[in-house]
């Protein structure tokens, strides 16, 4: 039996499904998240279907979660989207199902659930979710279709990532059949304010490249209160240091309120995840995240990438 028969067998055992993904979304997040609650709704009308997780932080647009009570998840099935490691998921009640599925992407290095499908050479967790509604013939509205595409635009950052293969444009397009506005949908996924954009000016003057293309730039809370900035605003600043033609691989140091730093990190050749792991993190060989106590932590962090593109120069 495939792995899609396996997963729709287990759909449809039960009468309540609540679909989680990580924290902090991305597009991917919710497409593959909200786009798979709303292709169950539609197939499975006498099913509860609930999408939970908390703040969408900045991404509205796309869904809204739902605010359910922990009772619903006696007797219920669980299933996780786009989230390579369980302590990631957001909101722990995930564990409080009868059973649980894990569908995603990135290496699995934490294979919990009860039932996995991880496929690391999807674009994106959405292109995964579209597989399993075009394999088992599952009715596509607009709306799951448009999630879904989100989804693949957000994680090969239109279409330009090594992940993209001629299958992720397949998908793309035929997700394009279902008749959404995809000009509406990628304005609003590359829309900035301009406060943003203010910021984005001082992350150019302010990156730090060595002779091998290895960059970092620190955005501290001085810095995000000055231009009025949260964190979640910071996601569309990470790519641009890899537009300048000698960076090779760079982080992206902010500050969180509690000290720490969240770390972004990003390559346009040398492994990284296997760095992010180390620092409380992981994700994909050219895109990870990491954590970092403080600014000397950080400068461990950046001494890494450095022998990384040292090392990858050399070969």
């Amino acid at each position: 039996m495939t792995i899609t028969k396996k997963i729709l067998q287990m759909i449809k055992q039960y009468d309540r499904i609540i679909v989680h993904r990580h924290m902090r979304p991305d597009p991917d997040a919710l497409g593959s998240q909200c786009g798979l609650a709303e292709i169950l709704r539609t197939n499975f009308p006498d099913k509860e279907v609930y999408q939970v997780g908390g703040p969408v932080e900045g991404l509205a647009f796309l869904a809204e979660m739902d605010e359910i009570t922990d009772q619903l998840y006696e007797g219920s099935l669980v299933i996780v989207t786009d989230t390579a490691n369980a302590p990631r998921i957001s909101d722990e009640r995930y564990a409080l199902g009868d059973k649980l599925i894990k569908i995603d992407h990135h290496p699995n290095d934490d294979p919990y659930g009860d039932l996995l499908w991880v496929n690391t050479q999807a674009s994106s967790c959405s292109e995964i979710i579209a597989d399993f509604a075009f394999a088992e013939k599952l009715a596509i509205t607009e709306n799951a279709a448009r999630l879904l595409y989100a989804g693949i635009v957000g994680d090969t950052g239109r279409f330009l990532y090594p992940a993209t293969t001629s299958h992720t444009l397949l998908v793309a397009a035929k997700l394009l059949d279902y008749g959404f506005d995809a000009t509406k949908l990628n304005r609003e996924i590359d829309q900035i304010s301009l406060d943003v954009a203010k910021l984005s000016g001082y992350l150019y003057q302010n990156l730090q490249i060595d002779n091998n293309g290895a960059g970092y730039v620190f955005l501290d809370q001085g810095i995000l209160k000055k231009y009025g900035i949260k964190d979640s605003d910071t996601a569309s600043l990470v790519p641009l240091p890899g537009t300048i033609d000698v960076v090779l691989a760079w982080a992206v140091f902010v500050e969180q309120p509690e000290g720490y730093y969240r770390v972004r990190l990003r390559s346009k050749g040398p492994v990284i995840n296997n760095l992010a792991k180390r620092y409380h993190g992981g994700g994909h060989p050219l895109a990870s995240g990491a954590n970092a106590k403080d600014q000397a932590m950080c400068q461990e962090i950046y001494h890494e990438i450095q022998i990384l593109c040292e090392n990858y120069r050399k070969k």
